[in-house]
């Protein structure tokens, strides 16, 4: 108690540079904070995104589909196994088909997917009921905000599209924008026009047939008899977007590695400086009979103070502004949906007890075994010297 008093005592007397310490220790640990929180909220509204939009509880995959190549989606329709149409009819699952074509807006030739969902469905949250509005005899359709941007269309315009059929032969139609949803997520908004799937069926002339099927988030195991089609978890269709995620927030721990080298730092020189201006005391106190690891213990708590007193400045600060963060979340730039990840309008973080606890722990860890490498050079010091002044 009294080797923490006298810690206490010396670190409050060191006045400006004492604060000075405990600010920039501070600022990197309420940093730490936020930037995390920011991405782990980014993190979890990224695959909350996919998960409600695209992929709900798991995908069942055409042989030959691949989601990243457009040009294999031709070949990679069937129709569905039993046991998948029984997941249909009871509303477990919803068939998807997809479809290359092109699309004329403004007399401009532009590539686009044509996506065929049932209207009727309720395993995704897209508004896909609107699909089944009549349109004066025309054939409803649904666009993303980011193609409309690009294509100037609204709700209420007429538009050309043209595609292939099952036959191989080319045919055209006009189709009625009567929905413009705005929910950032590039796999639903990104050059795709969504169509209800009976008359994606007949235009294509693919009676029956679907590229995936959407399960349900509470399907459960899937059916074992699927044939050649491929089950697809969760995790599986969500794997890149979770390994970009920790890859930008690996990039991040470069600016807190800086932030704090700079407090580590300048608690480092503090501890040297106060070595040296008290080397009377110090031998003063070893004379006196107070063992050497005492001594190195009075000056390690000290540090050791500094990181306790960032914690308790930076919560003064950092708390106000981490909840006015919460609350009212980060708006995101419109370009940041260009980068190919579903990312929300407003982001907010998520500040998890093992992100609060464990930059905790590496401030005051980091600042207690900075402070113990200037100090553990006592034990060399003899009373004597340290009485006259010598180094």
């Amino acid at each position: 108690m009294i080797a923490l008093r006298l810690a206490f005592k010396n670190v409050i007397g060191a006045g400006v540079r004492t604060w000075l310490n405990v600010f920039v220790l501070s600022a990197a640990y309420v940093m730490i904070i936020w930037v995390q929180g920011m991405i782990a909220g980014m993190d979890r509204a990224i695959v909350r995104a996919k998960i409600d939009y695209e992929i709900a509880g798991g995908q069942f995959w055409h042989p030959s589909y691949d989601p990243y190549d457009p040009l294999t989606f031709e070949e990679s329709h069937g129709a569905p196994p039993r046991a998948l149409e029984d997941l249909v009819s009871l509303g477990k699952a919803t068939p998807i088909l997809l479809a290359t074509g092109a699309i004329y807006p403004q007399g401009r030739q532009q590539s686009a997917i044509l996506c065929g969902i049932d209207p009727g469905q309720r395993i995704l949250e897209l508004p896909t009921s609107s699909l089944s509005d009549p349109s004066d005899g025309m054939t409803p359709a649904m666009i993303g905000v980011q193609l409309a941007r690009e294509t100037g269309l609204q709700e209420g315009n007429d538009l050309t599209v043209r595609w292939r059929s099952a036959s191989g032969t080319f045919d055209a139609a006009e189709v009625r924008i009567i929905r413009v949803v705005d929910i950032g997520v590039p796999g639903v908004e990104r050059g795709v026009i969504w169509i209800a799937l009976g008359e994606l069926r007949e235009m294509l002339g693919m009676s029956g047939e679907a590229s995936y099927l959407v399960a349900a988030q509470n399907l459960g195991p899937p059916p074992p008899e699927i044939g050649d089609w491929l089950w697809r978890d969760v995790d599986y269709l969500s794997r890149d977007i979770v390994e970009l995620v920790r890859m930008k927030s690996r990039g991040s721990y470069i600016l807190f590695g800086l932030m704090l080298f700079m407090g580590l730092l300048a608690v480092f020189d503090t501890q040297v400086l106060a070595i040296w201006h008290r080397r009377r005391e110090i031998g003063t106190l070893m004379a006196l009979g107070m063992e050497r690891t005492t001594v190195i213990g009075l000056f390690t708590l000290e540090g050791a103070l500094h990181g306790v007193l960032a914690l308790a400045v930076g919560a003064t600060y950092g708390i106000p502004i981490l909840s006015w963060t919460l609350a009212r979340g980060l708006p995101v730039p419109t370009m940041m949906g260009g980068m190919g990840m579903p990312v929300p309008h407003v982001l907010y973080p998520f500040y998890g007890v093992r992100l609060l606890v464990g930059t905790t722990i590496l401030i005051v860890a980091s600042v207690t075994v900075v402070s113990a490498m200037p100090a553990s050079r006592i034990a060399r010091l003899k009373p004597t010297d340290a009485l006259r002044g010598k180094a």
